[in-house]
C-alpha cells in the first residue's frame, strides 16, 4: 500500500458541473453549486474514497480566458492543481459541442503526462447519447455521467481508481480545527495562506473572494492542525441571495466543526458591531476564541498605537474577556507564529481534566466568601460539582433552587474559577442541575 495518497484534480471550462461531480463522488455538499458561470474560485480539496483506494479530490475553477490579474490567478491555480494531480479528470458538457476552451483544457490535461480521463457530464440532455465527437479531444477513456440522474457515477470512479496506486489516508485524532472568521476583505485568505505557507486560496483586494470554505492541514510542534478559510460574515441586510446566502452558511457551518476560532478584524475598520455578533457566535457554540487584528502593518500608528488601541477592543469585547488578542500581519509575517502558539496552549486548555476533589474544594470556597442570594425560602444551595466527560468546556454544578441563581452569581463563579484555572482562549459554562 502506498504511503503517498494520490491527487484528483477535476478540470474543465466555466459551468460544465464539475462542482456537482465534485459533491456527487465526495456524497456531501461541499462545493457551492449555482447556475451561474464561475462560482468556483478556489481550489477545493477533500478526501474520497472509492474501492478501498483513498485519494484527494481536488476541484477547481473553470477554464477562461483571463480578463485580469484576479483571474490570471485562478487560471495558475488551475495549472497547478493538473500538475500535482496523479490522474485528471477533464469534464465537458454533452449537450454543448466542443468549444476551444475545451480543446484548450484537453490539451493542458494531456501535457501533463498524467492519466486523463474525459466525462461528459449532462449526459440526459444529450438525445443522441453519441459520444464519437468527443474523441476528437484525443482523450481515452470517456465516460458519460448525469450527475443530476445518477448515471454513470460508479463507472467513471471504477476508471478513475483504476488509474491510482492503493493508498490509505491516516487521520490525526489529535487534530486541531482551526476556522478563520471575519467580515469580508478583512484579510483572512492572506492570513490563511501565510499560516499554510502556501498559495492555496485565493487573495485579493475584492470583497467576496472566498465564497466555499477552503481546508488544508498543517503540521506545527508535532501538531496536526487543519486550516479553515471561510467567507465573510456580512450584516443580515447585506447578504445577498443565492451563492453568497450558502457561504455564510458554511461559515456558520465551520465555527461548529472548529475546535478554536479566529476572529479578524481590519486595522483600519475596528469597533464593528459584527465583529462583535461574530466573536459572540463562536462563544455560543462553546468553542476556542482568538481576536485577530489584522493588516497592521499598513495601519497608522506610533510606538503607543497598540497600547491605546487594546483596551478600547478590550471594553468592546467585554464578554469575552478570555480570548486573547494578537496585532498580526500576513504580509510581513509579525506575530503569525504567535498565532500556532496560542491555539496550541488553548487546545492543551481544552483538553485539561479536573479532579472532581479539587473543584469541590474550590466550590465549597467561593460559596463560603460570596453566598448566592435568593428568594425568602427559596435561597440557591450549591452542593456538588463535576466536569462533563466528554464536552469540555462545561461542568454540572448540582443543588437546590438553582433556577434562583442571579446571572451576575453565575459571572461571579466564572471569574473565581479562572483565578485559578486561566483556561484562556476558550469559554466554559456551568449547567446548573435540581438535586432531588
Amino acid at each position: 500500500m502506498s504511503n503517498k495518497v494520490p491527487i484528483v484534480a477535476i478540470v474543465g471550462r466555466a459551468n460544465v458541473g464539475k462542482s456537482s461531480l465534485f459533491n456527487a463522488i465526495l456524497g456531501r455538499r461541499e462545493a457551492i453549486i449555482a447556475a451561474e458561470p464561475g462560482t468556483t474560485r478556489d481550489s477545493l480539496t477533500a478526501k474520497a474514497t472509492w474501492d478501498g483506494k483513498d485519494f484527494w479530490l481536488v476541484d477547481t475553477a473553470g477554464l477562461k480566458a483571463a480578463e485580469d490579474d484576479f483571474e490570471l490567478t485562478i487560471q495558475e491555480q488551475i495549472s497547478e492543481a493538473a500538475a500535482s494531480a496523479d490522474a485528471i479528470v477533464v469534464v465537458t458538457e454533452a449537450d454543448v459541442p466542443i468549444t476551444e476552451e475545451d480543446r484548450r483544457v484537453a490539451t493542458m490535461a494531456l501535457k501533463s503526462r498524467r492519466p486523463v480521463i474525459l466525462a461528459v457530464n449532462k449526459i440526459d440532455k444529450n438525445q443522441r447519447g453519441d459520444l464519437n465527437e468527443w474523441q476528437r479531444l484525443g482523450i481515452k477513456p470517456i465516460s458519460a455521467t448525469s450527475v443530476t440522474q445518477k448515471i454513470g457515477l460508479e463507472a467513471l470512479l471504477d476508471e478513475i481508481t483504476s488509474k491510482l496506486p492503493k493508498a490509505r489516508i491516516k487521520q490525526d485524532t489529535n487534530r486541531i480545527n482551526l476556522a478563520i472568521l471575519g467580515r469580508p476583505n478583512v484579510g483572512k485568505s492572506s492570513l490563511f495562506n501565510s499560516l499554510a505557507k502556501k498559495q492555496q486560496a485565493l487573495v485579493a483586494d475584492k470583497a467576496g473572494t472566498t465564497r466555499d470554505v477552503n481546508r488544508t492541514t498543517v503540521r506545527y510542534e508535532g501538531k496536526e492542525i487543519e486550516l479553515a478559510d471561510t467567507a465573510g460574515i456580512r450584516r443580515s441586510g447585506k447578504i445577498e441571495r443565492g451563492v453568497e446566502k450558502f457561504s455564510v452558511l458554511r461559515a456558520l457551518a465551520a465555527i461548529e466543526q472548529s475546535d478554536i476560532c479566529l476572529v479578524l478584524m481590519d486595522s483600519a475598520e475596528l469597533n464593528v458591531q459584527l465583529d462583535q455578533k461574530i466573536a459572540g457566535l463562536v462563544k455560543e457554540a462553546g468553542k476556542g476564541l482568538v481576536l485577530v487584528v489584522s493588516k497592521w502593518d499598513v495601519a497608522e500608528k506610533d510606538a503607543y498605537t497598540r497600547d491605546q488601541i487594546a483596551p478600547q477592543i478590550a471594553a468592546n469585547f467585554a464578554f469575552v474577556p478570555w480570548a486573547p488578542l494578537i496585532f498580526t500581519s500576513a504580509v510581513t509575517g509579525q506575530n503569525v507564529t504567535k498565532i500556532y502558539e496560542l491555539i496550541l496552549q488553548i487546545a492543551e486548555a481544552r483538553q485539561q481534566r479536573f479532579k472532581t476533589t479539587e473543584l469541590n474544594q474550590w466550590l465549597r470556597r467561593v460559596v463560603n466568601e460570596h453566598p448566592p442570594a435568593g428568594l425568602k425560602g427559596r435561597t440557591p444551595k450549591l452542593n456538588y460539582i463535576v466536569q462533563e466527560e466528554n464536552d469540555f468546556p462545561n461542568f454540572k454544578v448540582f443543588g437546590a433552587h438553582t433556577k434562583f441563581l442571579h446571572w451576575s452569581y453565575k459571572r461571579y463563579l466564572e471569574r473565581k474559577f479562572r483565578e485559578v484555572w486561566p483556561l484562556a482562549g476558550t469559554p466554559l459554562k456551568f449547567w446548573f442541575i435540581e438535586k432531588h
